[in-house]
């Protein structure tokens, strides 16, 4: 029974960790086509690395 509770809880956290890093992907879009339309490269570096952590971080939780 504690099994089953815990693979539960551990599916909720992935669940919820997904989705906040959803969000976070969308807002870093936005962040980056402001940074592209300003033609400001040093926000666009740093918002593509950002992403890259964020696309791994996705990538890693759904091989799991």
């Amino acid at each position: 029974m504690k099994q089953v509770m815990s693979s539960t809880r551990k599916k909720n956290v992935q669940q919820q960790r997904t989705a906040v890093l959803k969000l976070e992907m969308d807002y870093e879009l936005a962040v980056l086509f402001e940074a592209m339309e300003d033609k400001n490269t040093a926000i666009q570096v740093k918002s593509k690395e950002k992403l890259m952590k964020i696309r791994e971080e996705l990538i890693k939780l759904k091989a799991l």
